[in-house]
């Protein structure tokens, strides 16, 4: 498989086993939250840009699939522990399930879903991410209009 280019990517996939609010404690259902996610270094951090879409993706047993939606906000950037990524995401009110997206012949074949223990972050491609807008949740206060994508 060759590698990734700048137009292959719609969404960045960040992968977790902890689930949101392990990750950020107080972290309400429809708030954004800023936080710093830990990447693997690899020439896909090269082609992370401020503004481009991206989510959480919790793996496991218990609820495996998206849980938050945002966007990138900063360059991956070394820390002491390796490299980051800062993020705003935006925690939904229930995950866009794995099986859901399985069952979704444009989504099935995402990386994240082919190769959960696969690079992180992860991407999918615009079909794959549109797919998965296609299966958010209604938010929860209709006021503050549609999902951040």
């Amino acid at each position: 498989m060759s590698p990734l280019g700048p137009g292959d990517v719609a969404c960045w996939v960040l992968k977790s086993t902890r689930p949101p609010e392990l990750i950020e404690p107080g972290w309400r259902v429809g708030t954004a939250r800023e936080l710093t996610r830990c990447v693997r270094r690899s020439y896909r951090l090269d082609l992370v840009r401020p503004g481009q879409p991206c989510l959480l993706w919790i793996s496991g047993r218990t609820a495996p699939g998206v849980h938050a939606l945002g966007e990138v906000t900063g360059e991956a950037e070394e820390r002491d522990g390796g490299p980051v990524v800062a993020v705003r995401l935006t925690r939904l009110p229930s995950p866009v399930a794995r099986a859901d997206l399985l069952a979704d012949p444009a989504a099935r074949d995402a990386e994240v879903l082919r190769m959960p223990a696969g690079s992180n972050p992860s991407w999918l491609s615009p079909e794959q991410y549109a797919a998965v807008l296609a299966h958010l949740p209604p938010r929860p206060d209709a006021a503050l209009g549609p999902w951040p994508t």
